[in-house]
């Protein structure tokens, strides 16, 4: 058995669930708490969103293949439902492709994550929410969270509702 350090390609290989898993932990860490697969009123789906502990809304796109972050055009369309922007990437990731212009790095976060932890490689600027759509957003989060909390409670309790 050799003794050498594990190549990158043979790490073992992280899922959107570990990176989402180590956020999480990060994000309890410093008072932010989040969801997955969060569902914006544009028809995207947010990987994380979740609220710090001064109300703001903070959302995680996560990538795993360099083929899904180059092929994605739609992330843009999460800048109008959130405060701060991050990217979510397991470690082995090239995260060159964020330091170009069409991946905003002025605007745009950088989170490394595995299935344990985390770390903020790149902090994400603060583009605040008007008042009125920040407000909508912690609203339909904290019913989301309810509305989940609830079906672990008791399972046939939300058949009574429609997701909103």
């Amino acid at each position: 058995m050799s003794s050498a350090p594990l190549a990158p390609s043979d790490s073992p290989i992280l899922t959107a669930s570990d990176v989402a898993r180590g956020i999480g932990r990060l994000f309890a860490r410093n008072d932010i708490w989040c969801l997955s697969e969060v569902p914006l009123k544009n028809g995207r789906r947010a990987d994380l969103m979740g609220i710090d502990a001064k109300g703001l809304i903070v959302i995680v796109e996560i990538k795993v293949a360099r083929a899904d972050l180059l092929g994605d055009a739609k992330w843009p369309d999460y800048l109008d439902y959130c405060d701060r922007f991050y990217w979510g990437l397991p470690p082995g990731l090239d995260r060159a492709p964020l330091e170009s212009a069409a991946y905003r790095p002025e605007t745009c976060g950088v989170i490394v994550a595995d299935g344990y932890d985390a770390e903020i490689l790149r902090p994400a600027a603060l583009d605040p929410l008007a008042a009125a759509r920040r407000k909508t957003q912690v609203e339909h989060l904290a019913r989301t969270a309810l509305r989940r909390h609830m079906a672990l409670v008791d399972p046939l309790c939300t058949t009574l509702d429609s997701p909103a």
